[in-house]
């Protein structure tokens, strides 16, 4: 970053988000209409007349940078296979609490090989993991409280 010059993050991708933000917010049609093109997008004549610039920065970005997409390869790219995964991991998965995956019902115990098969077969089992993310505050975090 000496010398003025920025990362190639920014240069390439922070860059063009800002500019086209910067256009949106303030009105530059001119400036609107080269980046719809020069991206390839079809923004309506209702999003592009709005009065709120949100609405046309939310059009264009939904068309130019689909969130679901990003997560959705960025997921397949980088989280890994659900066939490398290792027994005692499934077991910690399906167990909830103090709970041990011996005390679980036989019927349940069958599905861990099913789990770790990740098979496509129409008579394997459906398997859902549902998981929740809280915001907790770090000093609610047992390790920080007072003892």
């Amino acid at each position: 970053q000496s010398k003025g010059k920025k990362p190639l993050f920014v240069q390439l991708v922070l860059d063009n988000i800002w500019s086209l933000y910067e256009a949106v917010t303030k009105r530059d049609k001119e400036k609107i209409e080269k980046i719809v093109t020069s991206l390839g997008l079809k923004i309506g004549p209702r999003e592009s007349r709005h009065a709120d610039p949100k609405v046309q920065l939310n059009a264009i970005c939904s068309q130019w940078l689909p969130i679901s997409d990003a997560v959705l390869s960025m997921v397949c790219n980088k989280l890994p296979s659900p066939l490398d995964i290792t027994a005692e991991r499934v077991e910690k998965l399906m167990c909830v609490g103090a709970r041990t995956f011996d005390s679980l019902p036989p019927e349940t115990q069958e599905l861990k090989n099913a789990f770790m098969k990740c098979s496509s077969e129409g008579t394997a089992p459906v398997i859902v993991f549902v998981s929740k993310m809280f915001a907790v505050d770090a000093k609610a975090l047992p390790q920080n409280k007072p003892r």
